[in-house]
């Protein structure tokens, strides 16, 4: 039976979007053009890099833009006199922090490509004012942009089902009187079949990384419930028993423990609650723990991923 909206709503659940993400920037970033006291102007002419991840997060009904990015632009300009003028603009951290809590301010570094003189200067004064003016307001849409367009994808709508499809729980219509005065026997419902879960082709993902500690601390650090939120920096549910099931960043990572040697190795299974992540698929992770005299090699084997979701995978498991 489907999940009421209050409930399928209250679990975590995130979508990828960076590759829309850096389309929105570019289209959005570089149709902002300003002009100053004369004919002079400055706009933003084209992003050349865009690096960093953006997810759409949902808990607890609510909708949590998750991004922190790192944009370079070009810029050009224009003097009174007709002369072009052009430029380069950092921007190291576009972030949940700095656009929505107001936590630190942007910081723009610019640079300017064109030999200075006293009306390419003047151009270059507009960009870093006026210019940077109109980036900010237009950085400020960006996480209503983002829940308006992915936001649908994350939420369980509470409306009703098409006609003719009653919801899951709804009402069946009243029978007439005339058939509850002559009930029809009742008949054994035959047991709904098992779906199975479709076939998904697949690669396999291998982190490796090295820890200045002990292979035993590392292994109560993945397993143990009151130290994982250490490093997920969320909630997590986990014990450490063959085939008991856990919980990781909130539930947006389950699975079920197959092998725990301490020390040495997890086997488990592993399953991302996203859209992108085939409904019903789990991949198996192994991590192997090898222990030398002063620090501990690791590696994270991840066997199953989809197709496709390879990098967003192995970016996932090196934010371990």
């Amino acid at each position: 039976m489907a999940l009421p909206p209050s409930t399928a709503n209250w679990h975590w659940k995130t979508k990828h979007v960076t590759p829309w993400a850096r389309t929105w920037f570019t289209q959005e970033l570089t149709s902002l053009v300003v002009k100053g006291d004369g004919e002079e102007e400055a706009s933003i002419n084209d992003l050349t890099t865009f690096e960093g991840d953006v997810e759409l997060g949902q808990r607890k009904s609510k909708l949590i833009t998750i991004y922190d990015c790192r944009v370079e632009l070009k810029w050009t300009g224009r003097t009174v006199e007709g002369s072009d003028v052009n430029g380069t603009l950092v921007i190291p951290e576009v972030s949940h922090e700095n656009t929505v809590d107001g936590l630190s301010d942007y910081e723009f570094e610019w640079s300017l490509d064109t030999a200075a003189s006293d009306t390419i200067n003047k151009v270059y004064q507009l960009a870093k004012t006026k210019l940077r003016s109109a980036i900010e307001e237009k950085l400020s849409t960006f996480p209503k942009a983002l829940i308006d367009t992915h936001g649908k994808d994350l939420t369980v709508s509470g409306e009703p089902s098409p006609a003719g499809t009653p919801q899951n729980g709804a009402a069946s219509p009243a029978r007439p009187a005339s058939a509850a005065a002559n009930p029809v026997p009742a008949v054994a419902a035959k047991p709904a079949p098992v779906k199975k879960a479709p076939a998904v082709n697949t690669e396999t993902v291998v982190v490796t990384g090295n820890f200045q500690a002990s292979a035993s601390d590392l292994f109560s650090l993945f397993t143990d419930e009151k130290r994982i939120p250490m490093w997920s920096k969320a909630p997590a549910q986990s014990k450490a028993e063959v085939g008991s099931e856990y919980a990781l960043f909130g539930g947006g990572v389950r699975g079920v423990y197959k092998k725990l040697t301490p020390g040495e190795q997890i086997v488990q299974t592993w399953t991302l609650n996203t859209p992108s992540w085939p409904s019903g698929h789990y991949a198996t992770l192994t991590t192997t723990f090898a222990q030398e005299s002063s620090s501990t090699k690791f590696s994270l084997v991840l066997d199953g991923v989809p197709l496709g979701m390879e990098e967003e995978t192995r970016r996932n498991l090196e934010g371990y």
